[in-house]
Order: structure tokens, then sequence, then C-alpha cells
């Protein structure tokens, strides 16, 4: 493309990479039904929601159902690959490498590079062309509304589900750990002199 599309190239993932920590942090403190925990399914279970079928108890849609789990898996280790990749690659038209590259070899970068550019673009467009397509479908077939819920943080939800921890202290965990992964996504960026 030619100006200065690699700095961008470079920024952005850069702010991935902040988002990508965030997330995984999160998935770990976060609120209840952000947690990890909350949605990593037993095989039974994927397959008896893709029967329809329920158990008492199940509360398979009140955050991730368990085939949204699987997208958001497979989202979230391919942005892994993808940033790591980039972290360490090479591009030969620029001269320029990621933070990373000049701790390893040139073999490897170039190895790296390829699947940079090659598998994990072609693999992640795929993912997320996959997941508009779910989504598009669960709002016109199901009649369900996925985006609206993601973006304000809230939907109707039978009056027997736990609430999400939403007070001050979570609030501040959020920003604190938003501020750390920024923190340690710049520091990383930095570390390519």
């Amino acid at each position: 493309i030619g100006g200065n599309a690699m700095v961008w190239h470079f920024r952005i993932g850069y702010v991935v990479l902040g988002l990508l920590a965030f997330r995984l942090v999160w998935g770990l403190v976060g609120g209840r039904w952000s947690r990890f925990a909350s949605f990593v399914y037993a095989p039974a279970t994927l397959m008896r929601y893709l029967r329809g079928q329920r158990s008492p108890g199940d509360q398979l849609d009140v955050g991730h159902s368990p085939v949204g789990a699987l997208s958001v898996f497979a989202l979230l280790g391919l942005l892994g690959f993808q940033v790591g990749t980039g972290l360490f690659a090479w591009d030969e038209n620029f001269e320029m490498g990621g933070p990373l590259n000049r701790f390893i070899g040139s073999g490897l970068a170039t190895t790296l590079t390829g699947w940079h550019e090659e598998v994990g673009e072609s693999a992640l467009l795929g993912l997320v062309l996959l997941h508009v397509a779910a989504v598009l479908f669960y709002r016109v077939a199901k009649r369900r509304d996925l985006v609206r819920p993601m973006l304000v943080g809230d939907k109707l939800l039978p009056a027997q589900t736990p609430a999400s921890a939403d007070g001050l202290g979570p609030r501040l965990l959020a920003r604190a750990s938003a501020v750390a992964c920024a923190a340690g996504g710049v520091w990383g960026g930095r570390l390519g002199g």
C-alpha cells in the first residue's frame, strides 16, 4: 500500500494486543458471565444445546451459548496467534519487523511472517465472517438480538438468573485492568527499540 500503512498496521496490532490481554484478564477476574468458567461447556452440554434440549438449571443463553463459547475461544486463540506471529514478523518491503523480531533468527522470522500473512490472516477473516453470519442468522431466523446486549451489557433474563457483579469494585477493577493491559501493549511495542 505504501505510505505509513505499516506504521498504522503496528499501531493497530498493539491495540489488538492490549484488547486481547484485557479480555484474557477479564475472563479470569471479571463479572460472573464474563468469566471463562461460566462458558466452558462439556461436550454433552454442547450436543444437548444443538439438539434444542435443556436440563434443569441450564443457563446456556445468559452469557455465551455453547456454540458462542466455541466462537469466542476460537477468536481469542486466532487473535493470539495473529498478534503473536506479528510480534516476531519481518516485512522485507518496508524493512520493518515486529518488536520481538530482533530476538529470533531470520529463518524463524520468515516462517512466522508466512503464518502471519497467509495462514493467520485467512483464518481470521474466515472466522470473523462466520461470526458475523451467525449473529445475522440469530437476528433474522431466531429473532434474537445478540448485538445490543453485547454493546450495552444488559438483557432481559429470568428472575432466578444470578446477577453479574456490577458495582464500583468490579468497575474499578475493569479500569485498572484496561490501563495495565494498555501499558503492557505500549511496553511490548517499545521492546523493538
